[in-house]
């Protein structure tokens, strides 16, 4: 029976040196995982040693058994997508060599970067933030005109809008706020509980638990589900009612899109972030106080009666306030991509994964901000 393993036999004849290629060179034989890498390597040595287009240097093909497209595209990039000068084969070899050569592309080189070239896309970076700022500050006026214009007359709001999204985005969030905060509670408790018992301190779990969870975990917690969660879905809301051309609709019939899109999805957050803040703190704060009698033996009555002392209440107003501004943040953020979204799917996506990624970095960013500047209330 024939050999058909794929060979590579270089000839050391003075008058004709070369590469003799023998077996079949297919896929299914290149393929294999004890041959793929030795053709690599010998290929690798033959092209160093015979340069592609030199004299007196030959491959011969005439002993391959089979030859398909993938092993002539094999040996096509192994001589550099040029043809040798010294070449022995078959007229249905050089048919098929010559369809791999006609069909192939040579992939470009890279250039190299400039400085011109990254002054040029700084350039267009920071053209992109400021649009996006503009934008930003033309969506936040036109909410405080709204917000006027409610105020006047507030029979005339879009209240069942507001219900709608109140709904929505706070009610169906209670589950997986509640799931989540009582696992990073007791995530917190056990943690502490193995460095505070080197040291004795077992009581001290009801300040550390108290103050995190209430002043910083539990408004950031919520924030940071909701804008994954709501704010995702506000940008996909408003990007698909640009994909189906209901804005320009609303345009061709007079509605405001601020009044009736971006003004009830920012009441509503701004509602509801308070609410799930406290909720998800509790929902912690129960974890916690759990782990903590299982770890430490802080019973819950302790618990109870240490924490209105560790942690004083201006640290919940704080709370509140950031979970307000977070809420509003997420909304004008969601509402400003979706408004931005242009009429195809692919930008609708990319308009979602902006939206949430800006959401939750601004959330962390403000929450450092609220952090600095408040550093000395209910400390």
């Amino acid at each position: 029976m024939p050999e058909t393993q794929p060979r590579i036999t270089p000839t050391v004849a003075p008058t004709a040196p070369g590469v003799v290629l023998s077996g079949c060179w297919t896929a299914a034989r290149l393929g294999e995982p004890a041959v793929w890498p030795r053709i690599q390597a010998g290929l690798a040595a033959c092209a160093q040693s015979l340069t592609p287009g030199s004299e007196g240097k030959q491959w011969d093909l005439r002993d391959l058994q089979k030859l398909d497209h993938t092993g002539a595209q094999v040996l096509w990039n192994a001589w550099g997508h040029q043809w040798p000068k010294q070449l022995l084969l078959s007229d249905g070899q050089r048919s098929m060599l010559e369809r791999v050569a006609h069909y192939s592309v040579v992939p470009p080189t890279a250039s190299p970067v400039t400085p011109l070239q990254l002054f040029l896309k700084l350039g267009g970076l920071v053209w992109l933030g400021i649009d996006h700022g503009r934008d930003l500050m033309r969506l936040v006026g036109q909410l405080l005109l709204d917000a006027i214009k409610l105020a006047r007359a507030p029979h005339k709001g879009p209240w069942r809008d507001v219900s709608g999204h109140l709904y929505q985005i706070g009610t169906t969030a209670l589950p997986i706020t509640a799931l989540l905060g009582f696992l990073i509670g007791v995530v917190l408790a056990y943690l502490m509980s193995q460095q505070l018992r080197q040291f004795g301190a077992d009581s001290f779990i009801v300040n550390i638990l108290g103050l995190s969870l209430i002043r910083e975990l539990g408004p950031v917690l919520a924030a940071i589900l909701i804008a994954g969660r709501s704010g995702s879905a506000i940008t996909a809301q408003i990007g698909v009612m640009r994909v189906t051309e209901e804005l320009d609709a609303m345009r061709v019939l007079g509605i405001p899109r601020g009044y009736r899109l971006v003004l009830p999805r920012a009441m509503a957050m701004a509602l509801v972030m308070p609410l799930l803040t406290v909720w998800t703190t509790l929902a912690a704060l129960l974890g916690g106080m759990l782990a903590a009698d299982l770890t430490m033996g802080v019973t819950p009555a302790y618990f109870f009666e240490a924490l209105p002392r560790a942690v004083q209440v201006s640290n919940l107003y704080l709370a509140l306030a950031k979970s307000a501004v977070f809420g509003l943040m997420i909304a004008l953020i969601g509402c400003h991509y979706g408004l931005r979204v242009k009429p195809n799917t692919e930008s609708l996506g990319q308009g979602t994964t902006a939206s949430v990624v800006t959401s939750i970095t601004m959330v962390i960013l403000v929450d450092a901000l609220f952090a600095v500047l408040f550093k000395d209330i209910g400390i």
